[in-house]
C-alpha cells in the first residue's frame, strides 16, 4: 500500500479498500518508519510489515552490494518504530531522566510504544507476499520495481505475523568529557555524536563518531600546549540513539536545569559520507556556520565547502527564483531541524540553539541500518580515503573553538527574522491552498450531484460538502515578524558600532551580562505548555511533524492545525507564536541596549 502515510489511506478509502483487521505491507520511504504502524493502527490494522523496494534503494538505482552500493535482495532496514513525534527517549520516563529511582510508567501507559506488531523485511522476502495480494491494481505511483503486478488487496492470502519483544531494562553508557572554560566557565558549548549502531554502523554512526574523537584528540593536544578555551566545552558520545534517542535525551533531561542555564549551543553530527556539507539548525546560527563553511577547503575540489554546497544547491534548485536567491544571498539558507538524531532534546525540548552538520550526497547507497553498512562498503563506495571524515573534524572542530573563544556569542538575528518572514508567507499560502482545494472538491460534488440525481425516479441523496477553511487572523504573527525584523536590525547596528574599531569596549562583566541575554534568545522560542497533544515538544518554531517523524514542520502549531483542518486551534496557535516572537524581540532589543550603554 505504497508508503503507508495518511494520504495513502485516503486513496484506499476512495478505492473502497479497508485495512481494518488486516496486516498492511508498506515500503520504506515517504516518512519516518515509525509513522507507518502508527497510521495503520489508527485505521484499524492489526499488524504492519515494512519492506525496502528496489525502486527506492535497490537495483532500480544502481548495482547492488557487493558489486555496487545499493541494497540487495537480502538487505533489511532495522530501526525504531517508537512514536517519537510524541516524545523521544525512554518510553517510561517522559520528561525526566531515566536514572535509578526515577518514577516509571507502566508499559501499558507508555504512549510511544507502537500499538500493533511491526516487522521489517527485505524485498526478497516481500516478493512472495506482494505476489499473493490481489484486488485492483495499485495506482501507478504506488508501484515499485519488483517483477510483479502491484495490487492493493485485501488478501486473499493470509500472513502469520509473530513478533517477540524483550522488555528488559538495560544500562546505557554515555561518554562525557568536560574542558573547563577559563573566562566564561558557566557558558557551555556542547558537541555530540552517538556511538551505538544497528549491526556494524560504519557510515551511521562510526563515520561521525571518529570525527568527533579526532576533534577531541586535537583539543587535547592544544591543551598540552597551554591553550584554554574561554567557555566550557563538553563532548558527549551518546548511547542508545538508534532505539529512540535514549542516551542524549535521558542525559539532557537529567541535567535539564543546568543545560537551560548554561548551554549556549549544541552541535550534532551523526553519520558521514562523501560530498557536500549539509548545514541545519537554529537560524540564529545561520550566519555563523556559513562563515565556518567558507573557511573549510573541500578535499576533492580544493574550493571552500561553502562554494561547493552552493553550486550543488543551484543545480538542484527547482525554479529560476530559487536559483536567483541562492546566487544573490550572502549566506546559504540552512535547513530547519525536525528530529531523527541527538539534537532533538536540546533544541525541541530545552530550547538550546543547535546545529547538525555532515557531508554526503555523492555516496548514495542502500545499506542504511543493515548488516552491509560495514568497513568494506564504506571504503569502496563512500568516503573511500576518509577525506570527508577529516573535513568533518575540521568543520565541527573549528565551530567549537570559535564558539568557545568568541567574546560575544555569534548569534545573528537578521537571518532568523528573514526566516520567520518566509515561514509566515508559507502559512498564508498553505491556508489559501486548502481553501482552493476544498472549494474545488465541493464544486465537483455539486456538479456530480446534478448528474447523479437527474432521474426523478431515484431517491435523492444529497452530497456531503466539506467546510471551506475560514479566514484566519494572521495579524499577531505578521506584526511579531515585523517587530522581530526591527529588533534584529537594532541589534546588528549596535554590534557593528561596538566592534567598529576591531574590538569590544565592554568589560568582562558586561560581556557576561550580554551573553546571558543572548543564551536566552532560543529559550524564548519555547513554550512551557508545548505543542498541542505533545507537550514534550516545546519549541514553537521547529518540531518534527506528527505524521512525518523526521521531517520538520516549521511554526508547527499553526502549520499542522491548518493541515489537519483544526481552524480554531490554528488561530490560537497564531496568537501564541505571535506572543513568543514579540517576547523574543524585547530580549533582542535588551541585548542591543546592553551594547549601546558602553559606546
Amino acid at each position: 500500500m505504497n508508503y503507508g502515510v495518511p494520504d495513502d489511506y485516503e486513496k484506499l478509502d476512495r478505492l473502497g479498500v479497508s485495512v481494518k483487521g488486516a496486516i498492511v505491507i508498506a515500503r520504506y520511504g515517504g516518512s519516518w518508519r515509525g509513522i507507518k504502524p502508527k497510521v495503520a493502527a489508527e485505521h484499524g490494522a492489526v499488524g504492519c510489515i515494512i519492506y525496502s523496494d528496489p525502486r527506492d534503494d535497490g537495483y532500480f538505482k544502481d548495482e547492488v552490494f557487493p558489486e555496487g552500493p545499493m541494497r540487495n535482495k537480502n538487505g533489511v532496514q532495522r530501526g525504531s518504530v517508537m512514536d517519537m513525534p510524541v516524545h523521544p527517549g525512554d518510553p517510561l520516563t517522559p520528561g525526566i531522566g531515566s536514572v535509578p529511582g526515577a518514577k516509571r510508567l507502566d508499559l501499558k501507559d507508555a504512549k510511544t510504544i507502537t500499538k500493533i506488531p511491526v516487522l521489517p523485511i527485505s524485498y526478497g522476502d516481500a516478493q512472495p507476499l506482494l505476489s499473493a495480494i490481489k484486488g485492483s491494481m495499485a495506482p501507478e505511483a504506488w508501484r515499485g520495481a519488483l517483477a510483479l503486478p502491484y495490487h492493493v488487496g485485501p488478501g486473499p492470502a493470509k500472513v502469520h505475523l509473530i513478533v517477540k519483544s524483550n522488555w528488559d531494562t538495560k544500562r546505557l553508557y554515555d561518554v562525557i568529557v568536560k574542558i573547563p572554560g577559563s573566562s566564561y566557565p558557566d557558558e557551555w558549548i556542547v558537541r555530540g555524536n552517538h556511538h551505538d549502531a544497528w549491526v556494524n554502523g560504519a557510515e551511521d554512526p562510526i563515520a561521525g563518531a571518529v570525527a568527533e574523537l579526532e576533534e577531541a584528540r586535537s583539543l587535547a593536544e592544544l591543551l598540552k600546549q597551554g591553550w584554554k578555551p574561554k567557555r566550557t566545552i563538553i563532548y558527549g558520545l551518546w548511547d542508545g540513539e538508534e532505539p529512540g534517542l535514549l542516551g542524549s535525551t535521558e542525559w539532557a533531561e537529567t541535567h535539564a536545569d543546568e543545560l537551560r542555564e548554561h548551554d549556549a549551543v549544541y552541535i550534532n553530527t551523526d553519520g558521514n559520507g562523501r560530498g557536500f556539507l549539509g548545514m541545519g539548525g537554529s537560524h540564529t546560527l545561520e550566519k555563523f556556520i556559513n562563515g565556518i563553511a567558507k573557511d573549510i577547503q573541500d578535499p576533492e575540489k580544493k574550493i571552500s565547502v561553502w562554494q561547493r554546497a552552493r553550486a550543488n544547491d543551484i543545480v538542484e534548485s527547482k525554479s529560476d527564483d530559487d536559483r536567483k536567491e541562492i546566487r544573490q544571498r550572502a549566506d546559504a539558507r540552512i535547513f530547519a531541524l525536525g528530529s531523527g538524531s541527538d539534537y532533538t532534546v536540546f533544541i525541541d525540548h530545552l530550547g538550546i540553539a543547535s546545529l547538525s552538520l555532515g557531508y554526503g550526497g555523492e555516496d548514495d547507497g542502500g545499506i542504511y541500518h543493515s548488516i552491509y553498512d560495514d568497513f568494506y562498503w564504506y571504503t569502496h563506495f563512500s568516503d573511500t580515503d576518509f577525506n570527508y571524515g577529516r573535513a568533518l573534524s575540521q568543520t565541527v572542530g573549528t565551530a567549537v573553538m570559535r564558539l568557545a573563544d568568541a567574546d560575544v556569542l555569534p548569534y545573528d538575528f537578521e537571518a532568523f527574522a528573514d526566516t520567520i518572514h518566509k515561514y509566515s508567507d508559507e502559512l498564508q499560502k498553505l491556508l489559501k491552498q486548502k481553501q482552493d482545494e476544498i472549494t474545488e472538491q465541493n464544486k465537483e460534488l455539486q456538479d456530480g450531484d446534478l448528474v447523479a440525481n437527474a432521474d426523478p425516479k431515484k431517491r435523492y441523496v444529497p452530497p456531503v460538502f466539506e467546510e471551506v477553511p475560514p479566514h484566519l487572523n494572521f495579524a499577531p504573527l505578521l506584526n511579531a515578524s515585523d517587530s522581530l525584523t526591527r529588533s534584529a536590525e537594532h541589534y546588528q547596528k549596535a554590534l557593528e558600532a561596538a566592534t567598529k574599531n576591531g574590538g569590544l569596549t565592554l568589560g568582562q562583566a558586561s560581556i557576561q551580562s550580554l551573553n546571558a541575554k543572548l543564551i536566552q534568545s532560543e529559550r524564548k522560542l519555547a513554550s512551557a505548555d508545548g505543542l498541542p497533544g505533545r507537550p514534550w515538544f516545546k519549541h514553537m518554531i521547529y518540531a518534527p511533524g506528527f505524521y512525518t517523524g523526521y521531517g520538520v514542520k516549521t511554526i508547527p502549531g499553526v502549520r499542522e492545525a491548518i493541515e489537519q483542518k483544526k481552524w480554531k486551534e490554528a488561530e490560537q496557535q497564531i496568537a501564541i507564536v505571535g506572543t513568543i516572537l514579540q517576547d523574543e524581540s524585547v530580549l533582542i532589543d535588551a541585548a542591543a541596549a546592553e551594547l549601546e550603554r558602553h559606546q
